[in-house]
């Protein structure tokens, strides 16, 4: 599948937050919080100013969102990488996070957080992407688990 790719901008926060609110709202139901879901249009806009997001489009249309914060030194921390549901399932996650690594060529260390009983993300980071597993922790009421890739 083609996909592009381009740089959220202040306009797009309630585009953002329809697509946050469709690729999370699974997780807010089953756990009764998650932080991705329910921003507030100012809190997106901050979100924006602070961490670069780039909106995945096929066909031009909006799909998902990635989003890799530079903690400098090569360092940097996927944020988000969400895919609206009907378009899941088809590649645009794997592709979209390679697009990443070539977005950002001075990587030397990635880390990412997800919840811990989400076993397609494990299976989806691990299998997909090629990160190894870290330490379990309690984020408010939900258990995550961090991961990291390194070269």
């Amino acid at each position: 599948m083609e996909l592009n790719y381009r740089k959220a901008v202040q306009d797009d926060a309630e585009l953002l937050i329809e697509m946050y609110n469709a690729a999370f709202h699974a997780d807010y139901i089953r756990c009764g919080e998650c932080p991705a879901y329910g921003k507030t249009k100012e809190a997106m806009e901050l979100s924006i100013a602070g961490f670069p997001k780039y909106i995945i489009l096929s066909k031009e249309v909006p799909v998902g969102v990635i989003s890799l914060v530079n903690r400098g030194d090569g360092q940097y921390h996927l944020g988000c990488l969400c895919i609206i549901p009907e378009y899941q399932g088809k590649g645009i996650g794997s592709q979209a996070f390679r697009h990443m690594l070539s977005v950002y060529p001075d990587w030397k260390r990635i880390t990412l957080e997800t919840p811990a009983d989400k076993e397609e993300n494990i299976a989806f980071y691990t299998k997909k992407c090629g990160f190894h597993t870290g330490n379990k922790e309690m984020d408010g009421n939900v258990e995550v688990i961090t991961f990291y890739m390194e070269r």
